[in-house]
């Protein structure tokens, strides 16, 4: 099955055969992750979507939309040292109205947004403009990269439980 997002229900998606250097493998296996989120959330109604699947209130498309922060907070605002004053809240949940074609697309922007910012480092060493721990120094494209294939990854996890127990749906 296809969605409007442009992505299929996929089944168990192998990890990538990265066989380049640190920058190559490293954004395939971030790709990997970003796309088995969206794979999760795609093709959901906005109720089931958007419905709390644990206690603590989390949804699969919650989920989504604090990716989508985290990825503008560390690449945009962060790494690039652009994006406003302030870091946006990654805990908000989705507010009235926000659909989940609309939460995907916007992920997909952030996506791309981290990705030209990514490219247009030529020193995975090199360190970004702030930070979003206080105190500390702006992290180096290498930490960066790590840290968001664990963050991504994490999340990725819930998502896999949260869509299995929406619709029976599992794999990566």
């Amino acid at each position: 099955m296809t969605d409007v997002t442009g992505f299929s229900a996929r089944g168990d998606v192998g990890p990538p055969q990265a066989e380049g250097g640190e920058r190559e493998t490293l954004t395939a296996f971030l790709g990997y992750m970003r796309k088995a989120v969206i794979a999760k959330a795609a093709g959901l109604t906005d109720e089931v979507g958007l419905a709390p699947g644990v206690p603590s209130g989390t949804s699969l498309l919650g989920l989504v939309k604090h990716l989508t922060r985290v990825e503008h907070n560390w690449f945009v605002w962060g790494y690039a040292g652009d994006g406003g004053e302030q870091p946006l809240d990654d805990d908000a949940p989705p507010e009235a109205g926000e659909t989940g074609e609309a939460l995907i697309a916007a992920y997909q922007d952030a996506i791309r947004a981290s990705d030209e910012i990514i490219a247009s480092c030529d020193d995975l060493g090199r360190r970004g403009a702030r930070s979003l721990r206080a105190g500390a120094e702006g992290p180096t494209m290498r930490w960066l990269l790590v840290h968001m294939i664990e963050e991504t990854g994490r999340h990725a996890g819930h998502a896999d439980i949260l869509r299995e127990q929406t619709d029976g749906a599992t794999g990566r």
